[in-house]
């Protein structure tokens, strides 16, 4: 299975790393890879050849608060049960619990 790229890049991470190794001009590579020379200098300054993580650096659930994720997860690992047997658990019990954002905790 191959790397899971920025759904806008432009470059593969073969064609990041052979833009750090060439000695052509910023110009020269830009053409001949057709991107933008911008696109260029910013990977031939790179220390890396792969996306930067996007997303929260923290994530949280929106709706549930920290103490209602915590009783999820401790109850889930007390009683081992699948996530649709906890929701019908816990869906009286804790304020905006769905399915979806269980799942998502």
């Amino acid at each position: 299975m191959g790397h899971l790229h920025h759904a806008n890049a432009t470059t593969t991470a073969r064609v990041r790393k052979e833009i750090q190794d060439s000695s052509e001009t910023i110009a020269a590579l830009a053409q001949r890879l057709s991107l933008n020379p911008k696109t260029v200098i910013k990977w031939r300054n790179a220390e890396r050849v792969d996306d930067k993580k996007s997303g929260p650096s923290k994530p949280h659930s929106t709706v549930l608060s920290a103490m209602d994720e915590e009783i999820v997860c401790a109850f889930r690992r007390q009683t081992q049960l699948p996530l649709d047997d906890v929701f019908v658990s816990l869906k009286d019990r804790i304020k905006g619990l769905t399915r979806s954002n269980l799942h998502r905790c």
